[in-house]
């Protein structure tokens, strides 16, 4: 198969690329050219801007396409129309933040997605959501029966920058006392990058179309599985002092970011709840599986070890905040 990748050179489209041509596939992957850490030596590879530099792309065909990099509803039809009559198949990385609701869960591929209030907004910060669901809306126009849609949940594994799900391995490695937020039992949605772009890359292959979330098999893990089995696979000794809810948002603790995977149910982020809860049996029947949790926590942190020390990590308690809110919950223990 010819395949086009549009990204290629970070995480989940690093691995998508890795995936393919491994399988034998010849893959081409256009970027902007600016991760030098992201350079396959067996893909070809195209330089170029998607918002009004595609001049690499306006020669070649390929027989199918994977875009991990479309946010902009313009810049994905522009794309769109450009390849239309040179590629066969559309496989577009979408996101389930596209869902209207996701204070419940359970939400299905069927459900209503958002509508951007301000058609012409490109603010994808303010309208990550939105946009994407127009992206899609847009490719099912201008390539219908073509188009495979992949909304992720969180994807997590080695090459993670986003440090979402990195922090965890890391920081239980180091061992020492570790905060944990409460209730144990929240659930904890994940993919492994490598899981998500081997089973997108067949899906590829077997020219589906149609729309799949694609994240963990709900109640797989919560909390508590997570972080004990970082502390077993990692550092037994480290020990961890779990601090409830309350506790955590009287303190002005940051869920998501600052406190990774911790989605309050109440405050600001109880809209998102179902954000972990999303589901996933239409990709469960075709054919999307998952690794041992154990097998993403260390090549996780092996991954992560290898960074430079240097590089400033997006997500995670910082070690003088978290001994900080250590101290005041013991010390609220003992009043």
């Amino acid at each position: 198969m010819r395949l086009l990748i549009l990204g290629g050179t970070v995480f989940l489209g690093y691995a998508i690329a890795e995936e393919a041509a491994a399988r034998g596939h010849e893959v081409t992957i256009f970027s902007r050219g600016k991760s030098a850490s992201g350079m396959l030596s067996n893909v070809k590879h195209l330089i170029g801007d998607r918002d009004g530099g595609m001049q690499a792309l306006e020669q070649g065909t390929w027989d199918a396409v994977i875009d991990t990099s479309g946010y902009v509803p313009r810049i994905v039809k522009a794309g769109a129309e450009l390849l239309e009559g040179r590629v066969g198949h559309y496989t577009f990385v979408s996101s389930v933040s596209v869902y209207r609701d996701l204070s419940r869960p359970g939400a299905a591929e069927e459900d209503a997605v958002l509508e951007l209030e301000d058609a012409s907004s490109e603010d994808v910060a303010a309208h990550y959501g939105g946009l994407k669901a127009r992206c899609e809306a847009v490719l099912a126009e201008q390539l219908p029966g073509r188009v495979l849609v992949i909304r992720p949940g969180l994807i997590v594994g080695p090459r993670d920058a986003t440090d979402r799900f990195t922090y965890w391995p890391s920081r239980i490695a180091r061992g020492g006392e570790v905060l944990a937020p409460g209730p144990k039992a929240a659930p904890v949605q994940i993919i492994d990058v490598r899981d998500l772009a081997s089973w997108m890359v067949s899906m590829t292959e077997a020219r589906r179309t149609g729309v799949f979330n694609a994240a963990g098999e709900p109640g797989r893990v919560t909390m508590e599985a997570l972080l004990e089995q970082c502390r077993s696979a990692l550092n037994p000794s480290a020990k961890l002092t779990w601090a409830d809810e309350g506790f955590l948002a009287g303190q002005g603790a940051g869920a998501w970011m600052e406190l990774p995977l911790w989605l309050p149910d109440s405050g600001e982020t109880a809209a998102f709840t179902g954000l972990v809860q999303v589901n996933v049996d239409k990709a469960l029947a075709a054919g999307l599986t998952f690794r041992p949790l154990e097998e993403t926590i260390r090549d996780t942190a092996a991954w992560d070890a290898g960074r430079p020390t240097d590089v400033p990590r997006k997500a995670g308690l910082a070690p003088q905040r978290e001994a900080e809110l250590l101290a005041k919950w013991h010390r609220l223990r003992r009043e």
